[in-house]
């Protein structure tokens, strides 16, 4: 059952990589064939992630959602499910064209953290774990479609001739995004090679411990036994071997993106905008606007509401000032004042495009990064 469940989630990934060119070709098209055929598609995708995810949960007996490979995975589906709804409200197919690739680096990167089943610790065995986590992932993959749409929308005012800050800082977002490619790339190819090396430290408590790579080493923990390993060290409340793959990430990533840049002598963004040709721009700032007033409540329920509940049951605690709970705090309050200034001061279209990449940025950083690198009763990965 367990193998079934892998192959529906890549057999998900293969479709929804096909699916990319129809909704592609319907853009420049006048028949409605290209759009139906790849949102079709896009439901036979869906289907087989559902199909992994309760098969998986059967197997396992609990929600799969205990760690970022999991977690990952299941804000794929919710991403596939918020673009769905929205293609059904709307019949914007440009919104499906976008959210595949997203979708697709999301379950790329989660597919280079370990699928295996390992018991779960106590502070995860509550029945709190599916309530809070399928709640957070949900309201994340909604706010996220605003980041899409907040692409879409800036794609189409930003002139290809242009050269402005708001030009180059949207070319930085696409820069992040290969990088995320980069990361894919890089650790799949070391794991392949299975490469190994272990390296011994001593904690703040003077205990060696060890740290297994997967990849060569950049970045080592303070207080190395031994001889000496790395370019560079780090302190102690930082991983140092997760830290080690988000650096291999961006040299990876820049290089691929200056290949991209030197292939094709033009800026992503170029490549990207005459996708955008037919974009009613006032269509993309109404869905982006919808988008966080739904998902905002959600993530307030479940990112903050339900966590206490849920911290207070497992630690003692409401509140403790995790790295995890401060950054869903930074979210709440930052989509709290997205919605401010929208109602108040009129920030509409460009602005609240801006404001979509830079909380959808928040997020990312609070799934992964904060998961990855800064330790914390949060770090499951």
């Amino acid at each position: 059952m367990m193998t079934l469940s892998s192959n529906a989630l890549y057999i998900s990934f293969i479709i929804y990589l096909i699916a990319i060119l129809p909704f592609g070709l319907s853009i420049k098209s006048k028949s409605n064939i290209f759009a139906l055929t790849g949102t079709i598609l896009t439901l036979i995708g869906f289907v087989f992630q559902i199909f992994y995810f309760i098969s998986r949960w059967y197997v396992i007996g609990h929600a799969p959602v205990s760690n970022l490979y999991e977690f990952m995975t299941f804000f794929g589906i919710m991403l596939i499910a918020s673009s769905l709804i929205l293609y059904f409200l709307y019949r914007q197919t440009i919104i499906g064209l976008f959210t595949l690739p997203v979708v697709l680096l999301t379950l790329g990167f989660a597919n280079t953290f370990s699928s295996d089943v390992t018991p779960l610790i106590p502070a995860l065995q509550s029945e709190w774990l599916t309530i809070h986590v399928l709640t957070v992932a949900f309201s994340s993959a909604v706010l996220s479609i605003s980041f899409v749409t907040g692409i879409i929308y800036l794609l189409k005012v930003i002139g290809l001739g242009e050269k402005s800050v708001r030009a180059f800082f949207l070319e930085v977002v696409m820069y992040f995004l290969v990088t995320v490619f980069g990361f894919i790339i890089i650790t799949g190819i070391f794991s392949s090679m299975d490469y190994k090396k272990t390296i011994s430290f001593e904690d703040s408590n003077s205990i060696q411990e060890t740290l297994e790579y997967n990849l060569p080493i950049i970045v080592v923990p303070s207080n190395l036994i031994a001889e000496q390993e790395g370019l560079t060290d780090v302190p102690l409340w930082v991983n140092a071997k997760k830290l080690n793959t988000i650096v291999w990430s961006f040299l990876v990533g820049t290089v691929l993106y200056l290949i991209i840049r030197l292939v094709t002598r033009k800026r992503i963004i170029s490549l990207l905008k005459p996708l955008t040709k037919k974009v009613n721009t006032g269509l993309m700032d109404e869905i982006t606007y919808r988008a966080v007033v739904i998902g905002f409540p959600l993530f307030a329920l479940g990112g903050l509401i339900f966590a206490m509940i849920w911290a207070h049951i497992a630690w003692g605690r409401f509140w403790g000032w995790d790295p995890k709970e401060v950054w869903a705090l930074i979210t709440f309050l930052f989509y709290a004042t997205f919605l401010h200034l929208r109602i108040s001061k009129n920030w509409v279209g460009e602005k609240s495009a801006w404001m979509a990449i830079a909380g959808f940025g928040i997020i990312v950083f609070n799934q992964v990064f904060v998961n990855l690198v800064i330790a914390g009763l949060h770090s499951y990965a």
